[in-house]
Parts: structure tokens; C-alpha cells; sequence
């Protein structure tokens, strides 16, 4: 009997799971279907700050500075809207402008006094805290890939001149003539600038580095910055664009930097790396933090501006100066780049 009894259990408990078994469907109502997630990015650019107003910028130069802005946030927005990294995004876009001789980096880059180009760049990465940079480099193309094989392919964060040179050549990036460098309004302006004994460097405000910012789909934020420095340095002066926290900046918990301007003011107040430090132990928004560290650089005698950007997407721009080349790209279709600070 018990058997008999046992063998009926087994037979409704078969007969209950069947129908289930034949019918994987019957319940997949309950089941999550998977939402689809749309992968946001930004980059935010600049070509430099100062004195660009509208009454003393005529309109070839002005064309020709949204023109070239225009071509960077193409190439560093074809990265990040494939799905890549904001460190590449970042190096795309500076690139553009190195290659750009509108611009005071790379193949505009200006004179010293003593008649050569000297090129400073950097790198950060903000998922990982690794930075790179190089100063006062003389013959690779796009001082912005040696920043960037400096972090990636060195045990170091900062090399210098000769250095810088031969780490180059051996990294296989390509090299140019100093000649290339040499274009005839950087040549015009040396000249001008010892003609009128104006001091030790260029007064007018021509604050021509370049820089990026970007967060790409993975919430992971890069900036990166390239000069020529500035008209007539002398005594291998250095400015901020390479000193990593001062004129560069990226970390994942708070934002990443990228600044133009009177770098020996940059480097006293840490600018990239204070802005940083603001939104991840004050938690600033990315404009609060920008423009409170940029009227305390003016206090100080500074001028020049900041672009930033912070893991959920916002960026800002914050400048001290009449305009700054600028622009930004979304993932939203957002495209925008202006000069003057009216716009």
C-alpha cells in the first residue's frame, strides 16, 4: 500500500511540473527584461585665454579659431561616440590643435627669446591617477603622445628637454625638423615683442595652450594640456601647462581639469588640483568650485581660465580674461565653440 500511494505522489508531482517544462514561456511576464542604457559622454576643449575681444580680432582670425575648434571636437567626439576611452578622446582632440599652427601648441607654437620653440604638455588619467608630462621638448610633432608615453611607458611623471628628446625617439613618435615649428607670425611676434622692450615675456595676453577634458560612457574623466609657452621666456622657464595639479588635473572622484593662462599664478594656487579638491571634499559643483578658485587667482594678480568636467557629464568653462577659444560636445547632440566672453 505504501508503494501504491507513493507511486501517486510522483505522479501528480510529474504531471504538476510538465506543463511548466513543455511551456518555458508560461511565465515570462515575471521575468526583467533588459533595459537598454544610452552611453553618455562629454568633451569640453580650449585653444587658449586673454585678451580676444571682438573689437581687436579681426575676422580671419576668428574664423580660423572656430574652424580649428571645430575639427578637435570632431575628432575627440568620433572617439568617445564609438565608445572609447576619455584618454584617447582627450589626445585626439589636442591633436587637432598641436597640428593646428592657429594655436600656441605644437606647430604654432611660439618663440623664446632666443629664437626656438620649446614644447611642455601633459596627460592624466582620472580612473587610475597615472600622469605624464614632458617640458621644453624640441622635435616630436604632438608633445601631447610624449605626455602620454611618458605615463604609459615610463616609470616617471615629468621629463625634460634633452630628455624628453631622446625618451621620445626611442617611444618611435614621430619627429620633425625644429624649422617645422617656425612659422612666420610666431617669428613676427618675437620680433615685435623686442622691438618695443616690453619685458621679459609677451604682456598682451596671448595665452595660446590647448587643452581637453572628457568623460567617456564608463564614467571615467582625462584632461590633458599642450603649449609653446609664452612669447619670449627666457632662463628655460616653465609654466603650468606640464606641472601636473596646476595646470592639469583628473580624478574620478571629483573632475578633470585643464587651464590656460599666467602660469606662474597657476602653479602658486595649485588651480587644477584645488578645483578638484573643492568638489570632492566640499561637494562644489564643477562651476561653484571653477569660478571661486578663479577670482582667488585674480586676487593674486592671475588671469587666464579653466575648462572642467566631472563624471556624471557636467562641464564648465570659467575665465578672468576678455575670451578664451572654447567648446563643448555631448552625447545629447550638444556642439557649441565661442571666442568672446559674451557669448
Amino acid at each position: 500500500m505504501r508503494h501504491f500511494f507513493s507511486s501517486i505522489w510522483l505522479l501528480l508531482i510529474l504531471s504538476l511540473g510538465t506543463p511548466l517544462a513543455a511551456h518555458p514561456g508560461a511565465h515570462d511576464h515575471e521575468k526583467e527584461k533588459p533595459v537598454a542604457t544610452e552611453k553618455k559622454w562629454t568633451l569640453v576643449i580650449h585653444g587658449g585665454a586673454g585678451g580676444m575681444a571682438r573689437d581687436n580680432m579681426s575676422p580671419e582670425k576668428d574664423a580660423a579659431a572656430r574652424a580649428g575648434l571645430t575639427r578637435a571636437l570632431e575628432a575627440g567626439s568620433a572617439v568617445l561616440d564609438k565608445g572609447g576611452s576619455a584618454m584617447d578622446a582627450v589626445s585626439a582632440a589636442i591633436m587637432v590643435m598641436e597640428n593646428d599652427e592657429h594655436f600656441n601648441a605644437g606647430r604654432g607654437a611660439v618663440f623664446t627669446y632666443k629664437g626656438v620653440n620649446e614644447l611642455d604638455a601633459s596627460i592624466m588619467d582620472g580612473k587610475t591617477l597615472g600622469a605624464g608630462s614632458v617640458t621644453g621638448a624640441r622635435y616630436t610633432k604632438n608633445p601631447i603622445l610624449l605626455a602620454r608615453a611618458v605615463m604609459e611607458k615610463s616609470p616617471h611623471v615629468m621629463l625634460s628637454r634633452e630628455g624628453a628628446d631622446e625618451f621620445s625617439r626611442e617611444q618611435d613618435l614621430e619627429q620633425v625638423s625644429p624649422d617645422y615649428f617656425a612659422t612666420p607670425e610666431r617669428w613676427r611676434q618675437l620680433e615685435e615683442l623686442k622691438a618695443k622692450k616690453l619685458g621679459w615675456y609677451d604682456i598682451d595676453m596671448k595665452y595660446g595652450t590647448v587643452g581637453a577634458v572628457a568623460v567617456d560612457s564608463d564614467g571615467n574623466v582625462a584632461a590633458g594640456t599642450s603649449t609653446g609657452g609664452l612669447t619670449g621666456k627666457r632662463w628655460g622657464r616653465i609654466g603650468d601647462s606640464p606641472v601636473i595639479g596646476a595646470g592639469n588635473y583628473a580624478d574620478n572622484r571629483a573632475c578633470a581639469v585643464s587651464a590656460t593662462g599666467a602660469g606662474e599664478f597657476f602653479i602658486r594656487l595649485g588651480v587644477a588640483h584645488e578645483i578638484c579638491a573643492r568638489m570632492r571634499m566640499l561637494g562644489e559643483e564643477a562651476n561653484t568650485a571653477a569660478d571661486h578658485v578663479m577670482k582667488e587667482l585674480k586676487l593674486l594678480g592671475g588671469t587666464g581660465g579653466v575648462i572642467v568636467a566631472a563624471p556624471d557629464g557636467t562641464a564648465t568653462f570659467s575665465f578672468n580674461t576678455p575670451g578664451m577659444y572654447r567648446g563643448r560636445a555631448t552625447s545629447a547632440g550638444e556642439k557649441m565653440v565661442a571666442v568672446y566672453g559674451d557669448e
